[in-house]
């Protein structure tokens, strides 16, 4: 049985940013144990490859801290290893009056977090950037950008391979055990033996912490966010990213238009409760997923308090009429004809046993152990600053 220093459950940009953190700190005792043939087969290859400002997050939390670090991490990495990436900004869309509040909170929300270049827009300088637009008002946001991060996962797996680490796919991790001075892993590829174990599990991290002996406080809740795209003939429509002011009591950022680093121009996503964790098609319920959600009293009052949201989200994946009609009140000129199905993901929201929505990304500490609970959005963005938080958790053990 081969030991390593530290084991990294999961191979997503999370789980690769944090062995790569580990290996540039001189550690190559480090191996990366990804359950799927492919790396980043999940959350971090289904994203819509955005790179995130750090426009929405509460100032002092570390989504902010980290994602205003890791965006320009992220850049500079794009530009070291030749990976495709743009900095295109964004506009953030005011479409009435009363929004226009809600877009000074989060202007300054901004300000506070250390975004350079926000730049307040009237009507007219809305189309300016993006002719097609409807508001009353907006605000662009020049430090956005686009990358495919599935790119970006690979280039960081290089790099670990490079140093000494390991990346190993196919080793879905079965169970763990004590052994002495060694935290063995039972793996579909084979016994794995460490010192510390970084779960980095996203959609089954709550599962791979109960293996580990940990109770966590919130428990995942699969949401398939389905995407609709421009046919190619409308796609200048959109010349970089369209979003709307997000509403403040949820942690999505509402229907949107994303052209991505391939010129494609996504439309969405709706956002609704799936019954497989990986539930990337519709109609697909897996019976330990839906047991486990079924199960859940979080599940249950998440529901009560957000059923409406849950259904309109529904009815916009299912009707192209109905998506059309929330894309108009970004671009008046998006017709139901312009729309053909795209791609879709399942986002890992953790909820608290009251039915709370985890907002922060939540990563804690064992008995050599680090667990990432919750890494939703901006987590791509964030990466490499998130490899080196958690490598310096690592450290401290």
């Amino acid at each position: 049985m081969q030991r390593f220093d530290t084991a990294i459950i999961g191979g997503g940009i999370v789980g690769l940013a944090t062995a790569m953190a580990l290996v540039e700190d001189g550690s190559s005792s480090v191996v990366v144990l990804e359950a799927e043939d492919r790396i980043a087969a999940h959350q971090s290859g289904h994203n819509s490859g955005v790179i995130h400002a750090g426009l929405y997050y509460r100032p002092g939390s570390l989504k902010a801290r980290l994602c205003v670090e890791g965006r320009e991490a992220m850049y500079r990495f794009c530009e070291q290893h030749g990976i495709a990436c743009e900095r295109c900004g964004k506009v953030v869309v005011a479409t009435d009056h009363d929004q226009m509040q809600r877009l000074d909170v989060l202007e300054q929300r901004g300000i506070a977090n250390g975004i350079q270049g926000l730049r307040r827009l009237d009507a007219d300088g809305l189309r300016d950037y993006e002719p097609h637009v409807a508001g009353v008002g907006g605000l662009h946001v020049p430090a956005t950008g686009v990358v495919d991060f599935v790119a970006v996962a690979q280039a960081m797996a290089s790099v670990v391979r490079h140093a000494g680490g390991e990346v190993r796919r196919g080793h879905r991790v079965l169970a763990v055990r004590r052994d002495r001075d060694a935290i063995v892993l039972e793996t579909a590829g084979g016994e794995v033996a460490c010192s510390t174990i970084v779960n980095c599990a996203g959609l089954q991290a709550d599962r791979v912490a109960v293996m580990c002996g940990v109770v966590p406080d919130c428990r995942i809740v699969p949401i398939r966010g389905e995407y609709w795209r421009l046919k190619p003939d409308r796609a200048s429509l959109v010349r970089h990213l369209i979003y709307p002011v997000p509403d403040p009591v949820l942690p999505f950022l509402g229907v949107h238009l994303t052209r991505r680093i391939t010129g494609v121009v996504e439309a969405g996503p709706s956002a609704v409760v799936t019954l497989n964790r990986h539930g990337y098609r519709r109609g697909r319920p897996a019976p330990r997923d839906a047991m486990d959600l079924l199960r859940y009293r979080g599940a249950w009052r998440m529901a009560a308090a957000h059923w409406r949201t849950g259904l309109v989200d529904l009815t916009r994946s299912l009707s192209r009429r109905v998506a059309a009609r929330a894309l108009q009140q970004l671009v008046p000129e998006i017709t139901a004809r312009d729309l053909q199905p795209g791609g879709s993901g399942v986002r890992a929201m953790a909820v608290d046993a009251d039915g709370g929505l985890v907002d922060d990304f939540r990563i804690t500490r064992g008995d050599h152990m680090v667990h990432v609970l919750n890494a939703p959005s901006p987590a791509a963005t964030a990466s490499i600053s998130i490899g080196r938080y958690i490598a310096g958790l690592v450290t401290e053990q």
